[in-house]
């Protein structure tokens, strides 16, 4: 079985750049405190790096 981790988002794109909000709803986030369980892959990954301060990991699956 692949690894997963679960991210859940923690806070508003409201008055945040276009590319960080695009990376939230390519990460299928967009409400706050909604959570989703995605392939733990170096993109998805990069994605999370970049909106830090929107999004945390929750836990890891493996």
């Amino acid at each position: 079985m692949a690894k997963t981790i679960v991210v859940k988002q923690i806070g508003s794109p409201i008055r945040r750049p276009e590319k960080q909000r695009q990376t939230l709803i390519g990460l299928g986030l967009n409400k706050m405190n909604r959570t989703r369980e995605l392939e733990d892959t170096p993109s998805v990954r990069g994605m999370v790096n970049k909106i830090p301060h929107l999004v945390e990991i929750i836990e890891e699956k493996g």
